[in-house]
This record gives structure tokens, C-alpha cells and sequence, in this order.
């Protein structure tokens, strides 16, 4: 089988009544369940961090969730505290069947740089370690479905496709945050890199 389908961040911070509620988060999970038994692999990624992570707005005086600031990788979205590991935010829905996955990937658990993509942390260098997992098993097709379509899943679209994967994301089983219109700008950057859109 060479196809694997990338489930992105389906927890409960990201569902409603979570610290970071994506509008109709828990209403993907059903869909991406019946997915994952035509799935030649099943990849799930994990939002990952620390309590004290710098992508928090309460990390920084004087700044609130939803402020951009400068790293040293680049501009930076300040979030709500969010997906700390161990706390029940960090856990999956609980309606997401995770026995099918093949792979976890937990991804932002170095305190110093976010990371949206599920192959590279922020600066776009340092890699999560699915890509050389994905080219070992010897899968070249990737379909995303997840949260959120503007931010984790875009960037692992537009990552999976520069690395030469043949990518599609399922819209109907995404949900965006949509922040002062990322998710038109996110939507128009995956079909630029290549990605299919359906």
C-alpha cells in the first residue's frame, strides 16, 4: 500500500469547549473514522507542548492570545495555553478510533519553537521524522483531513508537497480558525504548492 492518510491534531483543546475551540472540530471525527479503514496507513499527529511554551501569549508581559510577535524563526501567532502534555486538552477526541494508527507524531514539545507542520517545526528546518518513516514504508500519497485547515494542516499540505508527495486534503473533514482570513490565504497557498483540494 502506498497511500496513508494524515489525521492532524483531532484533541480536545481543538474541540469545542477546548482552550484553542476550532467551530465544528468534533463534527470531522465520525468521517475520518469510516476513512481509516481505506487507509493503506494511518498517521496521527499530536499538538505537544510544554506548560511554559513560547508560542503562549502567557509566556509573553503584556500580550494576549491571537497577537503576533517576531521569533527567531520568523512571525509568530501568541495562542492560548493549549495541548500542555498530559492534560486531557492534549488527549484525542475521545470519539477518534487512534487503534488503527500506525504512528503518533507528537510535534511541538520543544519549548523554544512551535510547530504547526507534521514534518518540520517552525523554523522549516528541523524535522518531525515522518517524512523518512512515510519514504521507508514506501508511501508516496497522502491525504490530510484534521485541525486546522489554516494552520497544522496547511502547513503539512504545503510541506508534504514540497517533499514531492502526491497530497489531497479533504476540506469536508477540516475545520479552520480562520484569523482575520487565513483560511482563503491557506486554501490559495496548497493549491499553489500543488495540493489537491477536494
Amino acid at each position: 500500500m502506498t497511500d496513508a492518510l494524515i489525521v492532524i491534531d483531532v484533541q480536545n483543546d481543538f474541540c469545542p469547549g477546548g482552550s484553542l475551540a476550532v467551530a465544528g472540530g468534533d463534527e470531522i471525527v465520525d468521517g475520518i473514522n469510516a476513512l481509516m479503514l481505506a487507509a493503506g496507513a494511518v498517521v496521527l499527529t499530536q499538538d505537544w507542548h510544554p506548560g511554559d511554551h513560547s508560542s503562549f501569549a502567557s509566556q509573553h508581559e503584556g500580550r494576549a492570545p491571537f497577537d503576533l510577535t517576531e521569533m527567531p524563526y520568523g512571525p509568530q501567532v501568541l495562542w492560548p495555553d493549549h495541548c500542555v502534555w498530559g492534560s486531557e486538552g492534549a488527549q484525542f477526541h475521545p470519539g477518534l478510533h487512534i487503534d488503527p494508527a500506525d504512528l503518533i507524531i507528537r510535534k511541538g514539545f520543544r519549548r523554544e519553537i512551535d510547530s504547526y507542520s507534521a514534518f518540520f517545526e517552525n523554523d522549516h528546518k528541523t524535522p518531525t521524522g515522518l517524512e523518512g518513516y512515510l519514504r521507508s514504508r514506501g508511501i508516496i500519497t497522502l491525504t490530510m483531513v484534521g485541525l486546522a485547515t489554516d494552520f497544522c494542516v496547511n502547513f503539512s499540505a504545503v510541506d508534504a508537497a514540497k517533499l514531492g508527495f502526491d497530497v489531497t486534503v479533504r476540506t469536508d473533514l477540516c475545520r479552520a480558525i480562520d484569523l482575520d482570513g487565513s483560511l482563503a490565504a491557506a486554501i490559495a497557498g496548497m493549491a499553489e504548492a500543488g495540493v489537491k483540494i477536494v
